[in-house]
């Protein structure tokens, strides 16, 4: 009976709409369930309008997508056109004419008449040496002459007489032929003095030096007041002839038979010169001989071709690269060489369909000229060709083409 009692005494009397313990801590308590739940209603808005965005960017990147299938290249369209069959060829620039000037006599050299590096003509003044000793000898051989020639007209008088003479028996015959033999002897006498003039007068015109071609003088080689001689082995100055101008350069020895058969023809084979590089067109000319013999070591023979040079593009020992026109093809179908593609079982060009896909096509390829490919078969001229972009191609792929130049045509 005693146990109910207890109980009764420690129940806890609770009014209605209050909660037990500490006023403080109760609110806190509910503030902190406040915030959870406006952040469970924050993390519940963020989802929805994420599932209503997703959707949306889904479909964006599907469209994407199905646009980069579709490859962006750039084409060429096959031609029909012509292309030159070329021999290219390692020369240099070689003068057709080269001379160097010595001294014919001995002397003083007197006065330059030139400037290096000037263009000079056949005739033209360069050097001159001293005259004065060659003037002397000359007037020797003239007063030798007057002497001698006076003997000669005395002795034909006197034979004239000995003639007479021996008409009337009047002297010996002996006598006679002595005088004429004397007469010849005298007129040899007088040959040999106007040699002797002929000779002054040319050393006279060896004193001065003229150009004999025209040509480009080189340096000076000896300065005015030096003594120079006709057995010196240095030379005086060199005239180069550069226009016209020929290069010479060498073929192989199975590219010849082509240009024998065309120059044996009659036809003139036109050559182009081209810088170390490749890249610069120098000059234009033709072809002037063939050499008469093959170098066995080489297995090449030379060939010199002529250029007129009136720019001065060629210069004598420069180095060329020289490219002989063979033959030109008319009328072929030609195709950028950018589109040919090769592996190392054929070459195939990536052929552009009307449905805007792209397919292999094997090609049979001729003669390539700088840019320009001959196709022999496999195209046709109006087929477009892939140029770039091949390397993300295979059979049937989706392609956007843009042709070669159409921007560049745009922008200008």
């Amino acid at each position: 009976m005693s146990t109910p009692t207890t109980i009764e005494r420690n129940e806890v009397q609770v009014r209605p709409g209050v909660s037990p313990g500490l006023p403080g801590k109760e609110a806190k308590r509910r503030w902190w369930v406040w915030l959870l739940a406006l952040a469970v209603l924050g993390y519940g808005a963020y989802r929805v309008r994420k599932g209503m965005v997703a959707p949306q960017a889904t479909t964006a990147a599907q469209g994407a997508n199905l646009r980069s299938l579709s490859v962006p290249v750039v084409g060429a369209k096959a031609r029909k056109g012509d292309i030159g069959v070329y021999i290219t060829g390692l020369g240099a620039v070689t003068p057709i004419y080269t001379v160097t000037l010595k001294s014919r006599v001995d002397g003083q050299l007197m006065r330059v008449l030139y400037k290096e590096g000037d263009v000079v003509h056949q005739g033209d003044l360069l050097l001159e040496i001293d005259p004065r000793p060659y003037q002397v000898q000359l007037t020797q051989a003239e007063g030798q002459l007057i002497r001698d020639q006076a003997l000669l007209d005395n002795a034909r008088i006197d034979l004239d007489r000995y003639q007479t003479l021996l008409s009337q028996n009047a002297i010996p015959e002996q006598q006679l032929a002595t005088q004429k033999a004397l007469v010849q002897q005298d007129e040899g006498t007088v040959k040999t003095d106007q040699g002797q003039i002929d000779s002054a007068k040319l050393n006279l015109v060896y004193c001065h030096i003229t150009a004999p071609i025209a040509g480009l003088v080189g340096l000076r080689l000896v300065d005015p007041g030096n003594i120079v001689h006709a057995t010196d082995t240095n030379a005086l100055l060199v005239i180069t002839q550069v226009q016209p101008i020929s290069v010479i350069f060498t073929i192989g020895e199975d590219q010849l038979p082509v240009v024998l058969q065309k120059t044996r023809a009659g036809e003139r084979l036109r050559v182009d010169a081209y810088d170390r590089n490749l890249t610069t067109k120098l000059a234009t000319g033709w072809v002037m001989s063939v050499d008469n013999e093959i170098d066995p070591t080489t297995g090449t023979v030379k060939i010199r071709a002529s250029f007129d040079n009136k720019d001065n593009a060629l210069f004598p020992n420069q180095f060329v690269n020289a490219r002989l026109l063979a033959e030109e093809k008319h009328g072929v179908t030609l195709v950028h060489t950018a589109a040919v593609q090769r592996n190392s079982q054929t070459t195939y060009v990536f052929l552009t369909k009307p449905d805007s896909t792209v397919t292999v096509r094997p090609i049979t390829i001729g003669t390539t000229e700088g840019d320009d490919a001959e196709v022999s078969s496999g195209l046709s001229p109006g087929d477009v060709v892939v140029m770039t972009g091949v390397d993300k191609l295979q059979e049937g792929s989706k392609v956007r083409v843009q042709m070669y130049g159409e921007k560049a045509q745009k922008g200008s």
